[in-house]
């Protein structure tokens, strides 16, 4: 009877704990149950920077530009919310505005952690909002974003966010934006910083370090230890304390009931490449369950790190009850999660305990081959061909030219003023030639994204006007690429994602089969990166928070509706009026760039565009442009400086330029908050189009450009 008690107990518990799952399947991260079910000690370190709010906010403040975030007296956490009750007295700072943006800003107090840390953050967002996690380091310009979430949530959830070794002093920023509607918040109950990575885990803290359960209607990770047994059978001692206080995450085969039944642990999302050793210790009670641990990056797709020994292998070394330690390689140039996973054949297939994740930032073994460094294969062939070689015995060459900015030759993609590679010129082909460029070496068993710009003229068969191929180190060639779009005159971006089980070449090739078919193709800036081009893109749009290339709107840029008589249009393709403008944006050649439209505006009335505020440093700021200025009429772009409503002229050019995209470079100083202004003024005639592109703004030097236009002959695409 006892025993039979004892079995419908558990039942109930392992029951209440489903429900919870659940219930709360989407954002749950075992906060809320593990606050119902046991009591557990934090054992770890906490660094400065830390906080519960529970008397205080820590040093934490409020910027006063913005809404002040309030310090909730009962429920002791902080948040900032859409609508402010007039009776709340306790701020972080000074009140806000009611006219401006709803966005609040805490600051933390100066942190000096020269060692890795991880940040875990427990917060809510209710109803629409955001909220962003930032580093603010003295001598920048802009906030280095690290985290941001838009999911609203009906409990606390957490959050783990790495902050890498750093030698200079920062602030952790922390950016809450609650919606427009009445009740909506964003709240932050604890903020706990710890020494280590965020993949780290003991399991004996509360928020078991952000792991996940990924829920499944039968199967589940739960916490085991604490001195519970939720199970019929006996569960055993932790491995971290070895004993049964201690607690460790433990799945059993109990409730499967299909084959193959699946559960998932899922570690908290990497937000900095890392490679190292990752390690962890586990125990089988019974082999009839396949334990495997995958990487899955933002994409959802898998890449299995190691497997546990499986039932048919004779050389079976686990021994029930004892803890087995496993090393295995990561290498993780991209975010991914760490997901470890046991698969049951039956209810019968036993249990499967985990403990005491860590990384290292040194390999498991010695002769582990580093990270590789695809950085060998870029090039914007301003000093040469780089690392890029071609078989000019036997094939017609790629050719390097440069051109002058001038109104009738279009210049290279890197400045407008700069080289690049020009095959199939039409002042002397011969028909049925290749050209081949080769790229650098690239190592085998790795997923990289190659992208490059291309530009066509004259091609009636543009399938063969350029194509890329792998050439592997077996000798076979696999095509990985080839161009679709019709001969356009102008730069056009393209990109690659492609997986090598074997060390590869990447090989460039254009064929000329007849002087009626060929035309020209050009080649620029080319850049292989390590993951897949999706990601890749997300991981530089964070590596530069100063950059607009306008592709999803303005970037917080702003129209000046005071001082000036017209808009800056977002716009896409060639402008409407001939003989003036772009025919396509610099970042792709099929995207968005601003321009001014000078058709329905009068001679000398100007558009102003207005950045977000920028920080002022002590050192020097650069902001990067691209502009565009063709046509007969064309007036003046401006770049100015605003300091309190007081400008000053900063860069400036007059006239028609050039039929190609140019690249421009200010550099100044200023030590106080500011504003960078692109001002465009029409000009004489309606062709007098102004347009810019990929805008960054950034502190420190700019560095040098080291373009040189005497390099090679004039351009013949045009």
């Amino acid at each position: 009877m006892k025993e039979d008690c004892s079995l419908f107990f558990s039942y109930i518990l392992q029951e209440f704990s489903l429900y919870i799952f659940k219930q709360k399947a989407a954002m749950l991260r075992f906060y809320i149950l593990l606050t119902f079910a046991v009591n557990i000690q934090a054992n770890s370190q906490l660094l400065p920077g830390s906080c519960n709010f529970e008397s205080n906010t820590c040093g934490y403040t409020s910027d006063a530009d913005f809404m002040s975030w309030t310090l909730q007296k009962d429920g002791r956490f902080v948040t900032v919310e859409a609508a402010v009750n007039e009776d709340q007295e306790d701020y972080i700072g000074s009140g806000a505005d009611p006219q401006q943006e709803i966005i609040g800003v805490l600051l933390s107090p100066r942190l000096e952690h020269g060692e890795w840390s991880c940040l875990r953050l427990v917060y809510q967002i209710t109803e629409p909002g955001s909220l962003e996690v930032l580093q603010r380091t003295e001598g920048n310009s802009f906030d280095r974003p690290l985290w941001s979430s838009r999911l609203p949530s009906d409990s606390w959830v957490v959050s783990s966010i790495d902050l890498q070794n750093n030698t200079e002093p920062y602030r952790v920023v922390i950016e809450g934006k609650p919606g427009s509607s009445k009740g909506s918040s964003v709240a932050i109950f604890e903020i706990h910083i710890s020494p280590g990575y965020c993949l780290e885990c003991d399991f004996e803290e509360s928020h078991l370090c952000g792991y996940n359960n990924q829920w499944n209607a039968n199967v589940n990770w739960y916490v085991g230890g604490g001195g519970v047994q939720v199970l019929h059978n006996a569960m055993p001692n932790d491995h971290t304390y070895n004993n049964g206080s201690g607690h460790f995450m433990y799945v059993d085969s109990i409730y499967g009931k299909t084959f193959k039944e699946v559960a998932k642990l899922v570690s908290p999302m990497t937000q900095v490449p890392m490679s190292g050793c990752l390690s962890f210790q586990y125990q089988r009670s019974e082999i009839g369950n396949l334990f495997s641990v995958f990487t899955r990056d933002q994409l959802g797709q898998y890449q299995e790190l190691w497997r546990a020994g499986l039932e048919n292998q004779n050389d079976w070394t686990e021994i029930p009850g004892e803890w087995i330690p496993v090393q295995v390689d990561l290498k993780a140039p991209y975010s991914v999660q760490v997901v470890f996973e046991v698969a049951f054949n039956s209810p019968r297939g036993g249990r499967v305990a985990l403990d005491d994740i860590s990384f290292s930032s040194q390999f498991c073994t010695t002769d582990t081959e580093p990270t590789f460094d695809p950085s060998i294969a870029n090039c914007d062939f301003e000093s040469g061909f780089c690392l890029y070689t071609q078989e000019q015995a036997k094939e017609s060459p790629w050719r390097r030219v440069s051109v002058k900015p001038n109104i009738f030759r279009n210049g290279d993609h890197t400045t407008g003023a700069g080289s690049f590679l020009l095959a199939h010129s039409r002042l002397g082909p011969r028909s049925g030639y290749v050209s081949r460029l080769i790229s650098p070496t690239l190592a085998g068993n790795m997923k990289y994204c190659l992208t490059f710009y291309f530009s066509l003229r004259g091609f009636n068969q543009t399938d063969q006007a350029l194509a890329v191929y792998l050439l592997h180190a077996n000798g076979s060639q696999e095509k990985i690429w080839t161009q679709a779009e019709r001969s356009r005159g102008i730069w056009i971006a393209a990109d690659v994602t492609f997986q090598t089980s074997q060390s590869a070449k990447v090989v460039f090739v254009s064929t000329c089969r007849s002087f009626w078919d060929c035309g020209s193709v050009a080649l620029d800036d080319i850049s292989v990166s390590l993951g897949d081009c999706e990601l890749v893109a997300g991981l530089l749009s964070s590596l530069l928070p100063g950059r607009c290339d306008f592709e999803a709107g303005l970037c917080g840029y702003t129209q000046d509706k005071k001082s000036d008589a017209a808009d800056w249009e977002r716009r896409r393709g060639a402008t409407p009026t001939s003989y003036t403008g772009p025919r396509g944006d610099h970042t792709a050649g099929l995207g968005y760039y601003l321009h001014l439209e000078a058709s329905p505006m009068l001679p000398g009335q100007n558009a102003r565009l207005m950045s977000r505020t920028v920080r002022g440093t002590r050192g020097r700021h650069c902001v990067s442009f691209f502009y565009h200025m063709y046509g007969s009429g064309t007036g003046q772009l401006n770049v100015r400086i605003n300091k309190y409503g007081k400008e000053e002229l900063l860069w400036q050019r007059s006239g028609e330029q050039s039929i190609a995209w140019l690249k421009a470079q200010v550099e100044y100083q200023c030590h106080s908050q500011h504003q960078i202004v692109f001002e465009a003024i029409r000009g004489s005639s309606i062709r007098s189009d102004i347009a810019i592109d990929d805008v960054i703004l950034e502190g420190g030097p700019c560095p040098e450009m080291g373009i040189s236009t005497t390099v090679g002959t004039s351009n013949e695409i045009e």
